[in-house]
């Protein structure tokens, strides 16, 4: 299924649609589950974990918010979209810093999937008003 199809279905787009956007909703999407799973992983690990744990679930809750602001198309609330983009280029680069930090694969995963996210919702800022 297609995000960008999706946001080209409404009403009030009348077909187009924000690319940068709609790539920034996505990969929100998906870095809220990459995020959610490495916290999940390193509840398994031996070490202490708990700060990466708090940053990856900060990030998700984050990223599924923006996902959520993003696709909306109804009234604009350029506004919104600017501070929940921004909280989320913030916690991925936040979170990628902490999962680096980590010699596991599953951070590992989740830094390149949190900096991709941070990267293509700076692009998706760019585009508002």
């Amino acid at each position: 299924m297609s995000v960008r199809k999706m946001i080209a279905l409404h009403p009030t787009a009348g077909g187009h649609v924000n690319e940068p956007m709609a790539l920034a909703a996505k990969h929100a999407m998906y870095c809220a589950l990459f995020s959610t799973s490495c916290a999940d992983a390193c509840l398994a690990e031996p070490m202490d974990m708990a700060q990466c744990i708090r940053k990856c679930l900060d990030c998700s809750d984050i990223c599924t918010a923006a996902a959520k602001v993003a696709t909306r198309q109804t009234a604009d609330d350029d506004a919104v979209v600017r501070a929940i983009l921004t909280a989320c280029i913030e916690a991925c680069f936040i979170c990628a810093d902490e999962c680096a930090k980590h010699d596991h694969e599953h951070c590992r995963l989740c830094a390149t999937m949190c900096r991709e996210c941070g990267d293509d919702c700076r692009e998706a800022l760019a585009t508002l008003h």
